[in-house]
């Protein structure tokens, strides 16, 4: 074990962040003073959608793939740039309300479009002004959204990846 000549030279414990439902985040004091916050277990993160420009909080349902080590995607824990499964709904709630289309719908021919025809009535159901309906009908000429994308939200599993560093600032964001 080697002997520290510096207090800055001391090594921490990992945080090892896992995923479970009950919260912990400690805070610690580092050099100069200042505070870092470790997370110890997390379920929720802020996660963006970059075509579309949206962020919203959302439920962290699974760990799926991990490049450093297969054994953090099996112990569930949360490190940077891990790739997560989250839940979709809160991002197909936003879909819905900005464009008018719900997200996930899986089409098969003449039952598709009757279900569909069905989606857009419940969605008309909710009375919107003559404002909004051209606010919408607008947004339709622009609407684009890619195939693999549109193929996790059908399945309900939307892969994210976490882009903040749990053990260092508390959050799973991505």
């Amino acid at each position: 074990m080697p002997i520290l000549k510096f207090r800055y030279e001391l090594g921490r414990q990992p945080a090892n962040t896992k995923l479970e439902s009950n919260k912990a985040v400690r805070r610690i004091r580092v050099r100069g003073g200042n505070v870092k916050w470790r997370a110890l277990r997390l379920q929720t993160g802020n996660y963006s959608w970059g075509s579309e420009a949206i962020t919203r909080k959302t439920r962290i349902v699974d760990v799926v793939y991990n490049a450093s080590n297969n054994e953090l995607v099996r112990t569930k824990t949360l490190v940077k740039s891990a790739i997560v499964q989250v839940d979709p709904a809160p991002f197909k709630q936003w879909y819905l309300t900005h464009y008018g289309v719900e997200l996930g719908k899986k089409k098969k021919g003449a039952v598709a479009k009757e279900e569909t025809e069905e989606g857009e009535a419940a969605a008309q159901e909710t009375k919107k002004s003559n404002h909004v309906q051209k606010k919408i009908t607008k947004r339709q000429e622009d609407r684009k959204i890619d195939p693999h994308v549109e193929e996790q939200f059908s399945s309900g599993k939307l892969l994210a990846c976490i882009s903040s560093r749990p053990g260092q600032c508390g959050r799973a964001d991505g």
